[in-house]
């Protein structure tokens, strides 16, 4: 077996509905009482649960679920010295259900594959919270130890990897983290005959640039005059016709007889699928190269330019999908190849 990451204390809270127990370290300076830190941070948490008053924290103190990192239950009149960790759980604000189903692609001992939706991020990061893959997965599973190896953006769909073992989650996860791991995209964009005939001639177009993403930024900044940082090859291009629908994602509305409507049901006519192999991982990556070909992936609400409506519509999906992971594996040395 290949060498994994040392595995993590765990934390002195449980997995609780899926969903992680929080940490928050007092700041330096500051001496306060457990009961004014922990109101001070759910005061402050920017989607806070309508419920989560001061009854709601009084009882996390009465349930013994304000801990220290020893595992020690707090009391809600105990002073914190600055730099202590304190473990609670959030009560996250209620989230629009994402209309689309995760997949399973594949299932063993160790890992489980699924094909994630669009809108559904990977894992809960700041509004998006019980709507995400993670979550959602460890409720349906009931096994708690679900982590996902990598991270797909949640307005991408695709093939998505998790493990179910904390034991071999580090293996996994630096085979992504070390590009080991040959990834393969497709999307949906305007068709470019010259682009086609590149690829055909040539049998890849290369893209590189230096791109960077700010937290807070909706886009991602390209730097022409700096050294690459991100490198994808176009490997296919071919025309769409009426007839095609690859690109749906499972269980949608829009293969039902719900009344939703989307671009997706008209013609599909002037549309091209391009097969992207990225060898980097930055964030946007595959949209940005898109765009700046000039083929901009169908339903990209921010390049080439910024398009967001006051709510997003779940029947015009990003047209980004991962259908290829391939790699050998960490634990028993064979290759593995998973395509959708």
């Amino acid at each position: 077996m290949a060498a994994s990451r040392r595995r993590r204390t765990p934390p002195p809270l449980p997995i609780r509905d899926g969903l992680n127990p929080s940490r928050a370290r007092v700041p330096e300076g500051l001496h306060i009482t457990a009961l004014d830190f922990l109101t001070h941070l759910i005061a402050s948490q920017r989607h806070r649960h309508p419920l989560d008053n001061a009854a709601a924290i009084a009882q996390r103190f009465d349930k013994g679920e304000v801990r220290l990192r020893d595992a020690t239950v707090l009391e809600a009149s105990d002073l914190l010295r600055p730099g202590t960790d304190v473990w609670f759980y959030r009560t996250p604000a209620p989230e629009k259900p994402v209309p689309y189903e995760v997949e399973v692609v594949y299932e063993d001992a160790h890992i489980l594959l699924v094909n994630k939706p669009p809108f559904l991020a990977t894992m809960p990061r700041g509004e998006h919270i019980t709507e995400t893959a993670t979550v959602r997965l460890r409720r349906l599973t009931g096994n708690n130890e679900l982590a996902p190896a990598h991270r797909l953006d949640r307005l991408t769909s695709g093939l998505l990897l998790f493990t179910k073992l904390p034991e071999i989650r580090g293996a996994y996860q630096e085979l992504f983290a070390s590009r080991s791991v040959t990834k393969t995209y497709r999307a949906i964009a305007p068709y470019d005959a010259a682009l086609a005939r590149s690829v055909a001639s040539e049998g890849a177009v290369e893209w590189a640039s230096h791109i960077t993403k700010t937290p807070g930024e909706l886009r991602a900044r390209v730097w022409p005059e700096k050294e690459p940082n991100t490198h994808t090859s176009l490997i296919e291009v071919r025309l769409l016709d009426d007839s095609d629908s690859s690109s749906l994602p499972p269980s949608s509305p829009l293969l039902s007889s719900s009344p939703l409507s989307s671009p997706l049901s008209s013609s599909r006519s002037g549309l091209g699928a391009y097969i992207l192999r990225p060898h980097t991982g930055k964030t946007h990556q595959l949209r940005v190269h898109m765009a700046s070909a000039g083929v901009p992936i169908c339903g990209d609400p921010l390049y080439p330019v910024i398009r967001q409506a006051e709510e997003e519509n779940f029947n015009v999906p990003l047209e980004l999908k991962a259908i290829g992971l391939s790699f050998i594996d960490p634990l028993n040395g064979k290759e593995r190849e998973f395509r959708i």
